[in-house]
């Protein structure tokens, strides 16, 4: 007789999107850290996509259809079995069950940043409940004390931050802005800085970065990292001298459409900076 969870593999791998099992560990692709799939369920397998190529994070973008949470980038394009525990939980539970409390083994904890499109409050009053019901794998705040486990969630977009951070015992945090960098929440609160790149940088990619947007980002790093939140940068240019200023700046997460390309680029970093 099967086990319980090779029978759930198994039947996993009989439903799942494109015929591949969420269940699958992925062997020999090595965990990368700065690496995050931004609009993942854009790709033909969310999450299992992005979990192949090593990524420790990925967005979803939520909206709310009666009692579901769907997941597209306008409502115009919302499927009915395209839900939010069908794509994401489900699938990352499996794996982290696979994995003995690990997205990947003996990997890092990883990072499903959630982005509410519209409708906060009425959002988050589903995702609230949603999420307690996979509190085993998930980070979770009780009384101020934060429990890190193998999924942190972090919510971005028309996130209802007071209602989010009011909760005594809570199952996500929420995505900061440029704006935040002094406040005094904390990490477990806000534990990332975002921001759109242009508008706050002046540098496309081209020629070498400016010294004043370069001593800018190191600033915004500094600022970030003294009080424990991880900085990422939305619609930056996807260029690798990019990234390379990015990464050499201390920026923690690399927000790319391309997962291939990110991570050809990494680990060639990687082997050449003689990185473990």
């Amino acid at each position: 007789m099967i086990g319980l969870l090779t029978a759930l593999c198994l039947a996993s791998a009989a439903q799942g999107l494109a015929g591949a099992s969420p269940c699958q560990s992925t062997p020999g692709v090595m965990p990368l850290r700065a690496a995050h799939a931004h609009n993942d369920y854009l790709h033909p397998r969310p999450i299992l996509d992005a979990l192949e190529h090593g990524f420790c994070s990925v967005e979803a973008d939520v909206f709310r259809v009666g009692d579901d949470l769907l997941v597209a980038h306008e409502r115009k394009t919302l499927k009915p079995e395209r839900t939010f525990r069908a794509l994401y939980l489900d699938p990352l539970r499996e794996r982290v069950r696979l994995n003995r409390g690990r997205v990947y083994p003996k990997g890092p904890p990883f990072t499903l940043l959630v982005d509410i499109k519209e409708d906060g409050l009425r959002v988050y009053e589903l995702l609230r409940m949603v999420l307690s019901e996979y509190r085993d794998m998930l980070t979770e705040v009780r009384d101020g004390k934060a429990l890190t486990r193998a999924v942190t969630v972090v919510l971005s977009g028309d996130c209802p931050r007071d209602a989010v951070l009011a909760d005594r015992i809570r199952h996500c945090a929420v995505d900061g802005r440029l704006g935040d960098l002094d406040s005094t929440l904390p990490a477990h609160a806000m534990p990332i800085i975002s921001d759109r790149w242009f508008g706050n940088f002046r540098w496309f990619g081209i020629g070498p970065m400016p010294e004043p947007d370069r001593e800018k980002l190191a600033e915004i790093v500094r600022k970030a990292h003294s009080a424990g939140r991880r900085v990422r940068f939305w619609a930056a240019p996807d260029r690798e001298n990019v990234w390379e200023e990015l990464l050499a700046a201390g920026v923690d997460m690399l927000n790319v459409d391309d997962l291939g390309r990110l991570r050809t680029f990494l680990t060639a970093r990687e082997r050449r900076l003689g990185l473990p």
